[in-house]
């Protein structure tokens, strides 16, 4: 009797687990486009406070590896900023399942990023035709995988992305192959006992992708940046700090936020299972403090 209940189950968990994904993916957006022959989905957050008469920034935030952009836009705060500040916030949806941007495969190789690459670019067009937006004020941050394509973007789009964040980046976007026109500001978080992506490199034992050491990724993308070699260090609270790279061309300076045992996470935002992704810290707020990065940067009109 045991395993005649313990198979259907299991069969029922799976396939309720399989028509929630669906009915996510599906439904649970507000809005789509068509992009390289493909419907791309996509949740829009407008503020009460949008006054079409004035041109407003563009946030692009984008949810993680099996996540989905509903979630993203609960754990990460955006919408409450965006209440505060009168700003727009776009949350773009990935490809496939597991829902993921296309910087590598659920083998872990790399893959062409470049349609996901003109996905972004065509919702900035579509955005456009439907509100009055800041050219010179489009922002993209992410999550992991969302994190390592909001620098895919910096590299690919950089006549477009003033500015771009990275919280716990899953990067897979060659630095060789990221050779912007202008350099791009970026502003990464990371906490050093992130299970998932690992702080000084390498596969973890979740993802065997071998991802790079956070802080010599952080100084090459300085380095191409044009910023000065010596960055300045700053103890931000108990448990996170520092360091900036400034003197960049194009003013884009690199900043890396480091969290002393923080895990797979977004910090500030809604804390998520601990055995699965670690600590989510609380010192820090940052959506805010990429709020408050982005205020400094624009692209060049």
């Amino acid at each position: 009797m045991k395993v005649f209940f313990f198979i259907p189950l299991g069969l029922i968990t799976v396939l309720g687990a399989l028509f929630l994904t669906y009915w996510l993916m599906t439904y649970h957006s507000n809005g789509k486009i068509t992009s390289s022959g493909r419907k791309r989905r996509f949740i829009l957050y407008v503020p009460k406070s949008y006054n079409p008469a004035i041109p407003t920034p563009l946030v692009i935030s984008m949810h993680g590896f099996g996540d989905w952009p509903a979630h993203h836009m609960h754990m990460s705060g955006w919408n409450k900023l965006a209440d505060e500040q009168g700003i727009l916030v776009v949350y773009p949806m990935g490809t496939h399942l597991p829902l993921r941007w296309q910087l590598y495969d659920s083998n872990c190789s790399e893959v062409n990023p470049t349609a996901d690459i003109r996905y972004i670019s065509d919702l900035i067009d579509h955005l456009e035709k439907h509100f009055n937006l800041d050219p010179s004020r489009i922002y993209a941050n992410g999550l992991s995988n969302g994190g390592g394509m909001a620098h895919a973007l910096a590299c690919a789009l950089p006549e477009r992305i003033a500015a771009v964040g990275c919280v716990a980046g899953a990067y897979g976007y060659p630095l060789a192959a990221c050779q912007p026109g202008h350099p791009v500001p970026m502003l990464a978080f990371h906490g050093t006992a992130d299970p998932i992506v690992p702080y000084h490199g390498g596969p973890s034992t979740h993802v065997p992708y071998p991802f790079p050491n956070l802080p010599e990724f952080i100084r090459q993308i300085a380095e191409q940046n044009g910023c000065g070699p010596l960055p300045h260090k700053q103890l931000i609270s108990q448990r996170v700090h520092s360091i900036t790279y400034t003197g960049c061309s194009n003013e884009a300076e690199v900043i890396l936020y480091t969290i002393l045992g923080g895990g797979h996470t977004w910090p500030g935002g809604k804390r998520m299972p601990h055995f699965l992704v670690g600590e989510t810290n609380h010192e820090i707020d940052a959506t805010r403090i990429l709020w408050d990065f982005y205020q400094m940067h624009r692209t060049e009109r």
